[in-house]
Protein backbone atom coordinates (compact mmCIF):
# COMPACT_ATOMS: atom_id res chain seq x y z
CA UNK A 1 0.00 0.00 0.00
CA UNK A 2 2.65 2.62 0.83
CA UNK A 3 4.82 1.84 -2.23
CA UNK A 4 1.29 2.12 -4.14
CA UNK A 5 1.05 5.33 -2.65
CA UNK A 6 4.31 6.47 -3.68
CA UNK A 7 4.29 5.69 -7.25
CA UNK A 8 0.77 7.39 -6.89
CA UNK A 9 2.34 10.52 -6.10
CA UNK A 10 5.22 10.12 -8.42
CA UNK A 11 2.80 9.74 -11.39
CA UNK A 12 1.04 12.89 -10.53
CA UNK A 13 4.37 14.61 -10.84
CA UNK A 14 6.33 13.21 -13.50
CA UNK A 15 3.90 14.12 -16.38
CA UNK A 16 6.37 15.19 -19.81
CA UNK A 17 6.23 18.75 -19.88
CA UNK A 18 4.15 20.35 -22.34
CA UNK A 19 1.62 17.39 -21.93
CA UNK A 20 -1.54 17.35 -20.94
CA UNK A 21 -2.22 13.95 -20.05
CA UNK A 22 -1.83 13.48 -16.56
CA UNK A 23 -2.29 9.77 -14.34
CA UNK A 24 -4.94 9.82 -12.18
CA UNK A 25 -6.05 7.59 -9.66
CA UNK A 26 -9.03 5.42 -11.14
CA UNK A 27 -11.74 3.52 -9.77
CA UNK A 28 -10.08 0.86 -8.40
CA UNK A 29 -6.64 1.16 -6.06
CA UNK A 30 -4.42 -0.43 -8.55
CA UNK A 31 -5.18 1.35 -12.11
CA UNK A 32 -4.77 5.12 -13.23
CA UNK A 33 -6.63 6.59 -15.94
CA UNK A 34 -5.13 9.38 -18.58
CA UNK A 35 -7.27 12.71 -17.34
CA UNK A 36 -7.29 15.93 -19.85
CA UNK A 37 -6.77 18.29 -16.91
CA UNK A 38 -3.93 20.79 -17.62
CA UNK A 39 -1.10 20.36 -15.07
CA UNK A 40 -0.25 22.80 -13.03
CA UNK A 41 3.55 22.79 -13.09
CA UNK A 42 4.51 20.24 -15.39
CA UNK A 43 7.89 18.52 -15.16
CA UNK A 44 10.22 16.13 -17.58
CA UNK A 45 10.91 13.29 -15.95
CA UNK A 46 14.01 13.25 -18.48
CA UNK A 47 14.89 16.72 -16.98
CA UNK A 48 14.72 16.21 -13.39
CA UNK A 49 17.66 13.32 -13.75
CA UNK A 50 19.76 15.67 -15.36
CA UNK A 51 19.33 18.72 -13.18
CA UNK A 52 22.65 19.66 -11.35
CA UNK A 53 23.16 20.91 -8.18
CA UNK A 54 23.49 24.89 -7.65
CA UNK A 55 26.44 26.03 -6.16
CA UNK A 56 25.51 28.40 -3.60
CA UNK A 57 28.98 29.25 -2.24
CA UNK A 58 32.05 30.20 -4.39
CA UNK A 59 34.46 29.46 -1.28
CA UNK A 60 35.52 25.96 -0.66
CA UNK A 61 35.74 26.69 3.21
CA UNK A 62 32.83 28.60 3.77
CA UNK A 63 30.99 27.03 6.45
CA UNK A 64 27.72 28.80 7.39
CA UNK A 65 26.85 26.66 10.44
CA UNK A 66 28.61 25.81 13.67
CA UNK A 67 30.05 22.49 13.53
CA UNK A 68 31.34 19.96 16.71
CA UNK A 69 34.96 19.88 17.62
CA UNK A 70 35.74 16.98 19.81
CA UNK A 71 38.71 15.18 20.47
CA UNK A 72 39.12 12.55 17.39
CA UNK A 73 38.99 15.65 14.91
CA UNK A 74 40.27 18.59 17.03
CA UNK A 75 43.36 18.64 15.32
CA UNK A 76 42.44 18.33 11.80
CA UNK A 77 39.44 20.96 12.73
CA UNK A 78 40.69 23.53 14.44
CA UNK A 79 44.36 23.40 14.88
CA UNK A 80 45.30 22.84 10.81
CA UNK A 81 42.84 25.47 10.14
CA UNK A 82 44.43 27.96 7.75
CA UNK A 83 41.51 30.26 8.53
CA UNK A 84 40.77 32.01 11.96
CA UNK A 85 38.77 29.67 14.04
CA UNK A 86 36.33 30.24 16.47
CA UNK A 87 35.25 28.01 19.64
CA UNK A 88 32.97 27.93 21.74
CA UNK A 89 33.21 25.53 24.77
CA UNK A 90 29.90 24.63 26.68
CA UNK A 91 27.63 22.17 28.41
CA UNK A 92 24.05 21.07 27.93
CA UNK A 93 23.37 21.83 31.41
CA UNK A 94 24.67 25.98 31.32
CA UNK A 95 22.42 28.51 30.97
CA UNK A 96 24.68 31.37 29.76
CA UNK A 97 25.67 28.49 27.15
CA UNK A 98 22.33 28.34 25.68
CA UNK A 99 21.95 32.35 25.89
CA UNK A 100 25.02 32.72 23.41
CA UNK A 101 24.49 30.06 21.15
CA UNK A 102 22.44 31.47 18.82
CA UNK A 103 24.73 33.93 18.64
CA UNK A 104 27.44 32.15 17.75
CA UNK A 105 25.06 30.77 15.23
CA UNK A 106 24.78 33.79 13.58
CA UNK A 107 28.14 34.57 13.51
CA UNK A 108 28.68 31.48 11.15
CA UNK A 109 26.30 32.75 9.13
CA UNK A 110 27.63 36.13 9.20
CA UNK A 111 31.31 35.40 8.94
CA UNK A 112 31.07 32.13 6.23
CA UNK A 113 34.39 31.42 4.67
CA UNK A 114 36.21 34.26 6.86
CA UNK A 115 35.95 32.42 10.15
CA UNK A 116 35.06 28.71 10.79
CA UNK A 117 32.96 28.56 13.93
CA UNK A 118 33.28 25.22 16.44
CA UNK A 119 31.97 24.29 19.59
CA UNK A 120 33.35 21.52 21.98
CA UNK A 121 31.01 20.35 24.80
CA UNK A 122 33.24 20.19 27.78
CA UNK A 123 31.27 16.93 29.22
CA UNK A 124 32.52 15.10 26.49
CA UNK A 125 35.66 16.08 25.77
CA UNK A 126 37.15 17.00 29.20
CA UNK A 127 40.83 16.53 27.71
CA UNK A 128 40.62 19.63 25.08
CA UNK A 129 38.99 21.97 28.00
CA UNK A 130 41.64 20.91 30.26
CA UNK A 131 44.57 21.43 27.34
CA UNK A 132 43.40 24.91 26.80
CA UNK A 133 42.66 25.65 30.93
CA UNK A 134 38.74 25.96 30.26
CA UNK A 135 37.58 26.60 33.85
CA UNK A 136 34.34 28.49 33.21
CA UNK A 137 32.05 28.33 30.53
CA UNK A 138 30.66 29.49 27.79
CA UNK A 139 34.32 30.42 27.28
CA UNK A 140 35.01 31.61 23.28
CA UNK A 141 38.83 31.09 22.19
CA UNK A 142 40.22 32.37 18.78
CA UNK A 143 42.80 30.45 16.89
CA UNK A 144 44.93 31.25 14.38
CA UNK A 145 46.91 29.06 12.29
CA UNK A 146 46.99 26.73 14.90
CA UNK A 147 47.40 29.40 17.74
CA UNK A 148 45.80 30.31 20.47
CA UNK A 149 45.32 33.96 20.13
CA UNK A 150 42.62 35.11 22.68
CA UNK A 151 39.92 34.07 24.86
CA UNK A 152 36.21 35.62 26.22
CA UNK A 153 34.66 34.32 29.23
CA UNK A 154 30.96 34.39 29.69
CA UNK A 155 28.36 35.05 27.94
CA UNK A 156 28.84 38.61 26.17
CA UNK A 157 27.22 40.34 23.60
CA UNK A 158 27.18 39.90 19.77
CA UNK A 159 29.21 43.16 19.45
CA UNK A 160 31.76 41.73 21.71
CA UNK A 161 32.36 38.28 19.90
CA UNK A 162 32.51 41.07 16.15
CA UNK A 163 34.97 42.94 17.27
CA UNK A 164 37.14 39.83 18.52
CA UNK A 165 36.56 38.02 15.23
CA UNK A 166 37.36 41.49 12.92
CA UNK A 167 40.84 41.97 14.56
CA UNK A 168 41.76 38.28 13.22
CA UNK A 169 40.13 38.33 9.53
CA UNK A 170 41.49 41.10 8.16
CA UNK A 171 45.47 40.44 9.43
CA UNK A 172 47.17 37.75 7.75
Amino acid sequence: MALETCFRAWALHAAPAGGKDRLLPGSSSTSFAPSKRAAAAPLSVGRVATRRPRHVCQSKNAVDEVLVADEKNWDGMVMACETPVLVEFWAPWCGPCRMIAPVIDELAKDYAGKILCCKVNTDDCPNVASTFGIRSIPTVLIFKAGEKKESVIGAVPKTTLTALIDKYIGSS
